[in-house]
C-alpha cells in the first residue's frame, strides 16, 4: 500500500505555511540524494544506506555556507562538527549514514571533492567533511561495513542529478534500517515560509529518525503511543538517535544559526522524545543566503544578518520547531514495514489506528 504523509490526511502542524513541496528542497538551491542498500546475502542482511544534502549548487569548498551545530545529547559519532562550531561554516555536503559507515562516507565525500578541486589538501588547505549517523544494527548487519566510499560518491551524484526536487522519505538512504518509537522510521522532511521585508524565505528540515519508546509517541499533542499500547520488544527498546538538518536561504550568521538549531529540540520534544541517555540528538543548521569565499578579495567580509529585536527571529524559531515536528511525523508515516537482521521485523506505523486517535 502506498504510504502518505501526515498532511495528506488533512492534518496540519503549527501555524506557518509550508513551501511548495513541504521539503528541505523548498530552500532554493538545496538538493538531496540517496543510495539505498537493501540486500539479503548468504552471510549478511544489509539494510542501510547514505543520504547527501547538498547546501547549494555551486562549489561547496570555494563558497562555504554559514553554519552552526547544536548537540542536545552527545551520544553520537559525527565527523566535522568541531570545526563547524569553531569557524561557523560548512564546506561539504552534509552526509548521513549508519554509525560504522561514518569513516567510509567521509572518505567517499573527500574523494569526490578532491576529484573536483586539485587545490584541496595542497596549496588551498584541508577539507572538513560533515557526516552524521544513527545506529541501524537492529535491522542491518552494521559489523559488515557494507557502506563504502563509492556509495557516498553516488549519493552526491544523485543529489546533483535530482531534477525532481521531491525528497524520498521513510526507509530510504541512511534511513533504510532505522527505527523510531518502535515503528519503522528513517528519512523525513518538511518546510516553512517566513517573510522579511516583503520577501519570502524558507526553512527546510530533514531528519534521520532512530529514537524513542513506543509508549512515548505523541502526534499533534495526542498520546498516540499510549493509546496504541505500543510495547516494543526488548531488542528494540534502545535509546536511538536523531540527526536534524536545517537549511535556510534567509541570511544569517553562525551565532544566529546556533539559536535556530537549538529550537529544533522543541519540535523533537513535541513528538514525545526526552533525549534518552544513549541517544545522539544532534542538529546541523546552515544558510546558503550567506556564502563565505575560500579566498576572500579583502581582509574584511560583510555579511547580512537578521534583525533580532522584532518579530522575525521568533517567526524563524516557530518555523524550525514546526518543520522539525512535521518532518519526524513524515518519517514515520512514509516508512514501510521492514524485515532485517536476526529475523526481526519492524512494523510500519499503523496509520489507520493513528488517524482514529487523531480524529477523536
Amino acid at each position: 500500500m502506498s504510504r502518505k504523509r501526515l498532511r495528506d490526511y488533512g492534518f496540519t502542524v503549527g501555524k506557518l505555511p509550508t513551501g511548495q513541496l513541504n521539503s528541505i528542497t523548498d530552500v532554493p538551491g538545496v538538493s538531496v540524494g540517496h543510495v539505498t542498500l537493501n540486500e539479503d546475502r548468504p552471510d549478511a542482511c544489509v539494510r542501510t544506506g547514505v543520504t547527501a544534502i547538498l547546501p547549494h549548487p555551486g562549489d561547496w569548498f570555494r563558497e562555504k555556507t554559514v553554519a552552526a551545530a547544536h548537540v542536545i545529547n552527545g551520544f553520537g559519532k559525527t565527523a566535522g562538527l568541531v570545526q563547524v562550531d569553531e569557524l561557523g561554516v560548512i564546506e561539504s555536503p552534509i552526509m548521513l549514514t549508519n554509525t560504522f559507515g561514518v569513516p567510509a562516507v567521509t572518505e567517499g565525500t573527500l574523494r569526490y571533492m578532491l576529484a573536483q578541486d586539485s587545490g584541496i589538501g595542497d596549496h588551498d588547505g584541508s577539507l572538513n567533511v560533515v557526516t552524521g549517523e544513527c545506529n541501524d544494527s537492529l535491522l542491518n548487519d552494521m559489523r559488515g561495513l557494507h557502506v563504502r566510499p563509492e556509495h557516498a560518491m553516488e549519493a552526491i551524484r544523485q543529489g546533483w542529478a535530482a531534477t525532481d526536487r521531491r525528497v524520498l522519505e521513510g526507509a530510504v538512504g541512511a534511513g533504510t534500517g532505522m527505527v523510531c518509537f518502535g515503528y519503522k522510521g528513517g528519512i523525513g522532511t518538511s518546510s516553512r515560509q517566513v517573510e522579511a521585508d516583503g520577501v519570502i524565505y524558507h526553512f527546510g528540515v530533514l531528519v534521520l529518525t532512530n529514537f524513542g519508546l513506543g509508549e512515548d509517541l505523541t502526534i499533534l499533542g495526542k498520546p498516540v503511543g499510549e493509546v496504541l499500547r505500543a510495547k516494543p520488544e526488548k531488542a528494540r527498546d534502545n535509546d536511538g538517535s536523531i540527526i536534524m538538518v536545517i537549511g535556510t536561504d534567509l541570511p544569517m550568521d553562525a551565532r544566529q544559526l546556533k539559536r535556530i538549531a537549538r529550537r529544533a529540540g522543541f519540535g523533537l520534544a513535541r513528538t514525545g522524545s526526552i533525549a534518552h541517555h544513549g541517544s545522539g540528538d544532534i542538529v546541523i543548521a546552515f544558510s546558503n543566503g550567506n556564502r563565505i569565499p575560500h579566498t576572500p578579495a579583502s581582509g574584511v567580509l560583510e555579511l547580512r544578518v537578521v534583525r533580532e529585536d522584532g518579530r522575525l527571529m521568533s517567526d524563524c524559531f516557530r518555523a524550525v520547531t514546526e518543520a522539525t515536528e512535521e518532518a519526524i511525523y513524515n518519517s514515520l508515516f512514509m516508512a514501510e514495514t521492514t524485515s532485517g537482521r536476526q529475523g526481526r521485523t519492524i512494523a510500519a506505523l499503523p496509520v489507520e489506528e493513528v488517524l482514529a486517535v487523531l480524529e477523536r
